[in-house]
């Protein structure tokens, strides 16, 4: 660009950064082409603003192949004037994986490290929800469609456990999930900057993280309105319609 318009490349940056532009930056995005996306984000954004009475939603997802990375080096911590640094390279000692359920009323957590995702370790993990919630309440389980949630096995689960009642978000939507707000909490918090000799230290950490959250949980308050939501949507498919069409 600085050689097209005959200036310096500071001039460019100069410039870019007096209008706030920054064109080396990309975010990404995909917009839902479920045919049942309305539907099925009324009825989330439903649950999360006007709960049913006499019943617990929980926002529920797992969090897969969580590494336990430990660095090859030992890191510094932060000094006067000094950032806190750690190697940039680091060695895998195994993975795990955390089922996590949010009651979205008061933000409280259930939580459970497996060593996989499969069928079998979900319906271990909603055994752990029906027995850790009060046996009086309906329980709405927000979650998206991942096989296993769906899975002839789990449904013949959901007919033996009827006050579970399964609402699924719109394919490419995970953003309208709740628990994913905590996933990211957890990364950032105790995982992006933790050094993890084993899964066992791993799982460990996280289990104590769970405790501490729970201890003084915090819920996130949904305020989007679905027809907001919808509005969004439609533009941004009008916009890659009309790219498409040009």
């Amino acid at each position: 660009m600085a050689k097209a318009a005959g200036v310096s490349a500071a001039t460019v940056r100069r410039i870019w950064r007096a209008n706030g532009l920054k064109p080396h930056l990309i975010k990404t995005f995909k917009v839902s082409n479920d045919p049942k996306f309305e539907e099925k984000l009324v009825d989330v954004v439903g649950l999360y603003i006007n709960p049913p009475e006499h019943a617990l939603v929980y926002s529920v997802d797992e969090k897969s192949q969580i590494q336990a990375m430990d660095r090859t080096q030992k890191s510094l911590p932060i000094f006067k004037g000094r950032a806190g640094t750690m190697t940039h390279d680091y060695k895998r000692n195994g993975t795990t994986t955390l089922f996590a359920a949010m009651n979205t009323a008061d933000g409280t957590v259930i939580g459970k490290c497996t060593s996989g995702h499969k069928t079998e370790e979900w319906i271990r993990f909603l055994n752990k929800i029906d027995r850790e919630t009060n046996p009086d309440l309906d329980i709405h389980i927000i979650c998206d469609n991942y096989c296993t949630h769906k899975s002839a096995r789990t449904q013949k689960w959901q007919k033996r456990h009827k006050r579970f009642h399964f609402h699924f978000t719109p394919t490419s939507a995970s953003w309208l999930n709740m628990i994913e707000r905590f996933f990211r909490d957890l990364t950032v918090n105790r995982l992006k900057r933790g050094v993890f000799v084993s899964v066992e230290s791993l799982i460990e950490a996280i289990n104590e993280y769970l405790a501490i959250h729970n201890d003084d949980p915090k819920p996130y308050i949904w305020t989007k309105k679905a027809r907001d939501i919808l509005e969004k949507v439609k533009r941004a498919r009008a916009r890659l319609d009309k790219l498409h069409s040009a």
